[in-house]
Protein backbone atom coordinates (compact mmCIF):
# COMPACT_ATOMS: atom_id res chain seq x y z
CA UNK A 1 0.00 0.00 0.00
CA UNK A 2 1.67 3.11 -0.87
CA UNK A 3 2.40 5.65 1.71
CA UNK A 4 1.72 9.00 1.90
CA UNK A 5 4.86 10.98 3.07
CA UNK A 6 3.92 12.90 6.37
CA UNK A 7 4.85 16.51 6.18
CA UNK A 8 4.64 19.20 9.23
CA UNK A 9 4.10 22.50 8.69
CA UNK A 10 4.65 24.97 11.69
CA UNK A 11 4.36 28.56 11.77
CA UNK A 12 7.88 30.20 12.77
CA UNK A 13 7.84 33.93 12.43
CA UNK A 14 5.85 34.17 15.54
CA UNK A 15 8.03 37.35 16.71
CA UNK A 16 7.75 39.10 13.65
CA UNK A 17 4.10 38.76 13.34
CA UNK A 18 4.45 40.11 17.08
CA UNK A 19 5.92 43.09 16.07
CA UNK A 20 3.68 43.61 13.39
CA UNK A 21 0.47 43.54 15.89
CA UNK A 22 2.35 45.25 18.18
CA UNK A 23 3.29 48.15 15.52
CA UNK A 24 -0.02 48.04 13.59
CA UNK A 25 -2.64 48.01 16.39
CA UNK A 26 -1.49 51.45 18.20
CA UNK A 27 -0.84 52.42 14.47
CA UNK A 28 -4.50 51.87 13.43
CA UNK A 29 -5.80 53.15 17.40
CA UNK A 30 -3.28 55.94 18.25
CA UNK A 31 -3.89 58.31 15.59
CA UNK A 32 -7.72 56.97 15.07
CA UNK A 33 -8.23 58.02 18.65
CA UNK A 34 -6.10 61.91 18.15
CA UNK A 35 -7.55 62.53 14.52
CA UNK A 36 -11.19 61.81 15.88
CA UNK A 37 -10.70 64.08 19.36
CA UNK A 38 -9.24 66.90 17.25
CA UNK A 39 -12.27 66.62 14.92
CA UNK A 40 -14.17 67.18 18.18
CA UNK A 41 -12.95 70.18 19.14
CA UNK A 42 -11.72 72.03 15.58
CA UNK A 43 -12.98 72.20 12.05
CA UNK A 44 -9.46 72.12 10.09
CA UNK A 45 -8.75 69.55 8.26
CA UNK A 46 -5.54 70.86 8.25
CA UNK A 47 -4.19 71.09 11.03
CA UNK A 48 -5.45 67.63 12.38
CA UNK A 49 -3.39 66.04 9.18
CA UNK A 50 -0.60 67.84 10.50
CA UNK A 51 -1.35 67.07 14.22
CA UNK A 52 -1.48 63.38 13.19
CA UNK A 53 1.57 63.03 10.46
CA UNK A 54 3.77 64.51 13.64
CA UNK A 55 2.01 61.54 16.12
CA UNK A 56 2.51 58.75 13.27
CA UNK A 57 6.42 60.35 13.47
CA UNK A 58 7.15 60.37 16.98
CA UNK A 59 5.14 57.63 17.90
CA UNK A 60 6.83 55.34 15.48
CA UNK A 61 10.09 56.53 16.60
CA UNK A 62 9.33 55.75 20.03
CA UNK A 63 7.36 52.12 19.09
CA UNK A 64 10.34 51.11 16.81
CA UNK A 65 13.22 52.40 19.84
CA UNK A 66 10.85 50.42 22.57
CA UNK A 67 11.09 47.12 20.10
CA UNK A 68 15.22 48.06 20.04
CA UNK A 69 15.25 47.80 23.37
CA UNK A 70 13.33 44.94 24.14
CA UNK A 71 15.27 42.53 21.94
CA UNK A 72 18.56 44.63 22.84
CA UNK A 73 17.74 43.44 26.86
CA UNK A 74 16.60 39.78 25.74
CA UNK A 75 19.98 39.32 23.71
CA UNK A 76 21.95 40.95 27.20
CA UNK A 77 19.65 38.59 29.45
CA UNK A 78 20.69 35.86 27.25
CA UNK A 79 23.83 36.19 27.10
CA UNK A 80 24.13 37.16 30.72
CA UNK A 81 22.28 33.59 31.52
CA UNK A 82 24.71 31.64 29.20
CA UNK A 83 27.87 32.91 30.96
CA UNK A 84 26.52 31.96 34.37
CA UNK A 85 25.39 28.03 32.84
CA UNK A 86 28.81 27.89 31.81
CA UNK A 87 30.30 28.89 34.96
CA UNK A 88 28.15 26.31 36.48
CA UNK A 89 28.73 23.45 34.23
CA UNK A 90 32.63 23.61 34.89
CA UNK A 91 32.37 24.46 38.84
CA UNK A 92 29.41 22.09 39.97
CA UNK A 93 28.74 19.68 37.23
CA UNK A 94 27.24 17.18 40.27
CA UNK A 95 24.98 19.98 40.81
CA UNK A 96 23.75 21.00 37.27
CA UNK A 97 23.82 17.08 36.22
CA UNK A 98 21.10 16.53 39.17
CA UNK A 99 19.06 19.86 37.49
CA UNK A 100 19.49 18.01 34.20
CA UNK A 101 17.99 14.77 35.62
CA UNK A 102 14.82 16.96 36.71
CA UNK A 103 14.46 18.10 33.45
CA UNK A 104 13.54 14.14 32.23
CA UNK A 105 11.85 13.30 34.87
CA UNK A 106 9.21 16.03 34.46
CA UNK A 107 8.75 14.33 31.45
CA UNK A 108 8.11 11.46 32.85
CA UNK A 109 11.77 9.78 32.49
CA UNK A 110 12.50 7.68 35.70
CA UNK A 111 16.06 8.00 36.80
CA UNK A 112 17.39 4.86 35.79
CA UNK A 113 16.32 6.15 32.43
CA UNK A 114 17.68 9.02 32.42
CA UNK A 115 21.00 8.57 33.96
CA UNK A 116 22.88 7.25 30.56
CA UNK A 117 21.24 10.36 29.26
CA UNK A 118 22.44 12.34 31.25
CA UNK A 119 25.90 10.99 31.45
CA UNK A 120 26.24 11.30 27.77
CA UNK A 121 25.16 14.77 27.33
CA UNK A 122 27.83 15.94 30.02
CA UNK A 123 30.58 15.15 28.19
CA UNK A 124 29.92 17.43 25.89
CA UNK A 125 29.83 21.04 27.88
CA UNK A 126 28.74 23.06 24.93
CA UNK A 127 25.87 20.90 23.80
CA UNK A 128 24.94 21.00 27.86
CA UNK A 129 25.00 24.29 28.30
CA UNK A 130 22.89 24.82 25.10
CA UNK A 131 20.20 22.12 26.53
CA UNK A 132 20.24 23.99 29.96
CA UNK A 133 19.61 27.13 28.40
CA UNK A 134 16.47 25.94 26.43
CA UNK A 135 14.90 23.36 28.82
CA UNK A 136 15.52 24.64 31.76
CA UNK A 137 16.13 28.60 31.87
CA UNK A 138 13.36 28.38 28.67
CA UNK A 139 15.42 30.79 26.50
CA UNK A 140 16.41 30.54 23.22
CA UNK A 141 19.09 32.07 21.11
CA UNK A 142 18.32 35.07 19.61
CA UNK A 143 18.96 36.25 16.42
CA UNK A 144 21.63 39.08 16.30
CA UNK A 145 19.95 41.31 13.89
CA UNK A 146 16.70 40.91 16.09
CA UNK A 147 17.04 44.51 17.25
CA UNK A 148 16.90 46.47 14.18
CA UNK A 149 14.92 44.00 12.46
CA UNK A 150 12.09 44.41 15.06
CA UNK A 151 12.69 48.44 15.25
CA UNK A 152 11.80 48.36 11.53
CA UNK A 153 8.86 45.95 11.68
CA UNK A 154 7.12 47.82 14.73
CA UNK A 155 8.19 51.35 13.56
CA UNK A 156 6.83 50.85 9.94
CA UNK A 157 3.79 49.14 10.82
CA UNK A 158 3.12 51.88 13.12
CA UNK A 159 3.53 54.47 10.48
CA UNK A 160 0.74 51.66 7.88
CA UNK A 161 -1.33 51.75 10.25
CA UNK A 162 -1.89 55.29 11.54
CA UNK A 163 -1.89 56.47 7.45
CA UNK A 164 -5.30 54.57 7.09
CA UNK A 165 -7.63 56.79 10.02
CA UNK A 166 -5.83 59.91 8.47
CA UNK A 167 -6.24 58.91 4.66
CA UNK A 168 -9.76 60.76 4.50
CA UNK A 169 -8.09 63.91 6.04
CA UNK A 170 -6.19 64.07 3.80
CA UNK A 171 -8.05 63.72 1.01
CA UNK A 172 -10.19 66.47 2.01
CA UNK A 173 -7.39 69.35 1.37
CA UNK A 174 -7.22 68.29 -2.24
CA UNK A 175 -11.19 67.28 -2.45
CA UNK A 176 -14.03 70.13 -3.04
CA UNK A 177 -16.90 69.95 -0.56
CA UNK A 178 -15.75 67.13 1.75
CA UNK A 179 -16.49 68.45 5.39
CA UNK A 180 -14.05 67.78 8.50
CA UNK A 181 -17.46 65.90 9.56
CA UNK A 182 -17.65 63.93 6.41
CA UNK A 183 -13.76 63.40 6.48
CA UNK A 184 -14.41 61.50 10.34
CA UNK A 185 -17.30 59.30 9.07
CA UNK A 186 -15.21 58.46 6.26
CA UNK A 187 -12.15 57.47 8.75
CA UNK A 188 -14.24 55.70 10.93
CA UNK A 189 -15.36 53.24 8.14
CA UNK A 190 -12.11 53.06 6.69
CA UNK A 191 -10.60 52.49 10.43
CA UNK A 192 -13.34 50.07 11.36
CA UNK A 193 -12.61 48.01 8.31
CA UNK A 194 -8.69 48.27 8.74
CA UNK A 195 -9.77 47.33 12.34
CA UNK A 196 -11.80 44.02 11.42
CA UNK A 197 -9.10 42.96 8.86
CA UNK A 198 -6.30 43.11 10.89
CA UNK A 199 -8.01 41.35 13.91
CA UNK A 200 -9.28 38.69 11.96
CA UNK A 201 -5.49 38.03 9.79
CA UNK A 202 -4.43 38.72 13.71
CA UNK A 203 -6.47 35.83 15.10
CA UNK A 204 -5.61 33.03 11.59
CA UNK A 205 -1.43 33.62 12.67
CA UNK A 206 -1.80 33.82 16.45
CA UNK A 207 -3.78 30.48 16.59
CA UNK A 208 -7.00 32.51 18.41
CA UNK A 209 -10.75 32.93 16.67
CA UNK A 210 -10.16 35.24 13.43
CA UNK A 211 -13.76 36.53 14.21
CA UNK A 212 -13.30 36.78 18.14
CA UNK A 213 -9.64 38.46 17.24
CA UNK A 214 -11.60 41.15 14.57
CA UNK A 215 -14.28 42.09 16.91
CA UNK A 216 -11.79 42.78 19.73
CA UNK A 217 -9.54 44.90 17.88
CA UNK A 218 -12.53 46.96 16.67
CA UNK A 219 -13.68 47.09 19.35
CA UNK A 220 -10.83 48.93 21.80
CA UNK A 221 -10.09 51.20 18.72
CA UNK A 222 -13.53 52.14 18.37
CA UNK A 223 -13.74 53.06 21.89
CA UNK A 224 -10.45 54.52 22.08
CA UNK A 225 -11.43 57.03 19.39
CA UNK A 226 -15.36 57.16 21.10
CA UNK A 227 -13.76 58.56 24.19
CA UNK A 228 -11.03 61.03 22.56
CA UNK A 229 -13.67 62.56 20.39
CA UNK A 230 -16.23 62.98 23.29
CA UNK A 231 -13.51 64.42 25.79
CA UNK A 232 -12.43 66.67 23.13
CA UNK A 233 -16.12 67.64 22.19
CA UNK A 234 -16.92 68.73 25.84
CA UNK A 235 -13.83 70.21 26.48
CA UNK A 236 -13.95 72.61 23.55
Amino acid sequence: MPQTRHTEKHFTAGETVRDIVIGMSDGLTVPFALAAGLTGAINSAGIIVTAGLAEIAAGSIAMGLGGYLAAKSDAEHYAKEREREKREVKEIPEEEMKEVEQVFTSYGLSKEESAPIVEALSKHPQKWVDFMMRFELGLEKPDPKRALVSALTIALSYVAGGLIPLAPYIASLYVKNVSVTAALLFSVGCTLLALLVFGFIKGRFTGTRPLRSALQTALIGSVAAGAAFLIARAIS
